[in-house]
């Protein structure tokens, strides 16, 4: 019986081994140090010595877990799809731009553009919670992204802090670390099992994935919950993990843990919402909803009448308007005032006026 532990002290040994050779990687990339550790491999921050002047590089060391040959192959071959993906995502100037991909003593390597700046995580690490203006504008800066990732037929699947950078130099946000490569790294041992495919296994984490996610069923809505989840933690500082739950709808228990307007706690209920045929299906949506948010409350003020106590229907009136859509209670408001205004009038002068529509 094989050492469960074996490969990560196979894997550990390599990385030590990139770090403290002094020889440059596949005689190109200097490592200078390690970046950070998952339980998908390692993550190295590197020198590419064969451009001029020696530009900073990520070289993320990804560990499969197969181990049969055939397996291997075919995890390898998805390997190479998904990077080819990531090679056409990194054309948006929100995505690291992938530089270079392939396989080294069984192990998978990406080199992606090297971003220099703080996570949203470390933000709220050291500067607390954030406003609702600022919350918005991140969301208003990130949804391009998204959108372009879903317009190319993926879907992120790991949308978190931790995968989005503010970038040091210019201010951008950049989305990193797709769930798609890491899923054809799963254990797939079985040659014979042509059924298996790389949706067969969760890839996510707890928290910002929706229940459809978690029943490996993700959707590009799936994406949509994850960043209203981000939102929540740029509000309170807190986990989704830290939030009560509804047992009988999963909803996360979040309105009372932050300050907000009524009208942007409406578009965040519509992200977070675990009904999918009630969530946003489309970042379009998103930014739009967004985009009329700063204007709801003027809207509101607008469209909506509350009468005043001399002029308030009886109970039964306004029972009914209140189940009346804005546009509805607009058309109600404007003939009540028709009626009044004719009514004055014809006190007045015998005749009422005629307001146009």
């Amino acid at each position: 019986m094989s050492d469960p532990n074996s490969q990560d002290r196979q894997d550990s040994r390599l990385s030590q081994k990139l770090c403290d050779s002094g020889q440059l990687f596949r005689d190109r990339y200097e490592v200078v140090r390690v970046l950070g550790r998952g339980g998908f491999g390692v993550t190295h921050l590197a020198r590419d010595r064969m451009l001029p002047g020696s530009p900073l590089c990520v070289i993320k060391q990804l560990f499969p877990k197969v181990s049969h040959p055939i397996a291997l192959e075919r995890a390898k071959q998805r390997f190479r799809r998904e990077a080819r993906i990531l090679g056409r995502l990194g054309s948006h100037s929100q995505l690291p731009m992938l530089l270079d991909y392939f396989t080294f003593q069984g192990e998978f390597f990406l080199v992606q553009e090297y971003i220099h700046g703080d996570t949203l995580s470390r933000e709220v690490r050291k500067g607390g919670a954030q406003k609702e203006p600022v919350v918005k504008k991140f969301l208003a800066e990130v949804l391009p992204a998204v959108r372009y990732i879903h317009r190319n037929r993926v879907i992120h699947r790991d949308i978190k802090p931790p995968n989005i950078i503010r970038c040091r130099d210019d201010n951008r946000l950049v989305l990193l670390d797709f769930g798609a490569v890491r899923e054809c790294l799963h254990h797939d041992d079985d040659p014979g099992d042509h059924a298996a495919s790389p949706t067969t296994h969760f890839v996510g984490t707890m928290g910002f994935a929706p229940p459809e996610q978690l029943a490996l069923r993700p959707t590009y809505s799936s994406d949509i919950y994850a960043l209203g989840v981000t939102c929540l933690y740029l509000l309170s500082g807190k986990s989704p993990l830290e939030f009560d739950i509804d047992p009988e709808t999963q909803e996360l228990d979040w309105q009372r843990s932050v300050s907000i307007s009524q009208s942007f706690e409406r578009l965040l209920s519509k992200m977070l919402t675990t009904d999918l045929s009630a969530r946003f299906k489309r970042i379009d949506e998103v930014q739009r909803a967004l985009q009329l948010e700063e204007h709801y409350s003027n809207l509101e003020r607008c469209l909506n009448r509350v009468p005043r106590a001399a002029e308030a229907a009886n109970p039964e009136d306004v029972e009914l308007e209140q189940n009346l859509s804005p546009i509805q209670r607009r058309a109600a408001a404007i003939r009540s005032l028709r009626q009044r205004q004719q009514q004055h009038s014809r006190g007045s002068s015998g005749q009422g006026p005629v307001f146009p529509l």
